[in-house]
């Protein structure tokens, strides 16, 4: 086999090292890679298997629960109420503030606080009347 300007042998076969020491890899012969032991070899990277796919659907969610308590006497205002009780109870509050929100979690059997963007969402869906059959208030100053 010949051999190009540079040394290198034409015909040879040519791998990266990566198991060089200092700056880098480099690249090598085949043979002298085959030539290391066995223990100074590093293991295969293998991609992971599949993912398993769901047997079943999850059980539907139910009706969320709430929990309101008042920041400033600590006292709860409702337990275990529907959306619609949370967002009239609500209504009377000053500030998004002036009451802690809780959401009933399934999984963890326990009740979760509403992080304040959640919180500010529910706050403002209390003022917006979304069911069918109740109108939307007016803003003031304007005339119907």
């Amino acid at each position: 086999m010949g051999e190009d300007e540079k040394g290198l042998e034409l015909g040879k076969v040519w791998v990266l090292d990566t198991e060089t020491k200092g700056t880098g890899a480099e690249m090598v012969p085949l043979e002298r890679v085959h030539k290391r032991s066995p223990r100074r070899r590093a293991r295969p990277v293998r991609a992971p298997g599949p993912r398993p796919r769901r047997t079943s659907e999850p059980a539907p969610r139910g009706p969320r629960r709430f929990r309101v308590v008042d920041v400033m006497s600590g006292r709860v205002l409702a337990e275990n109420a529907d959306t619609r009780t949370t967002l009239d109870l609500l209504k009377g509050m000053r500030s998004v503030v002036d009451a802690r929100v809780y959401v009933w979690d399934a999984e963890t059997d326990d009740w979760r606080p509403l992080t304040l963007g959640e919180q500010k969402s529910l706050w403002e869906l209390r003022g917006s009347e979304g069911r069918a059959g109740r109108p939307t208030p007016a803003p003031r100053g304007t005339s119907s």
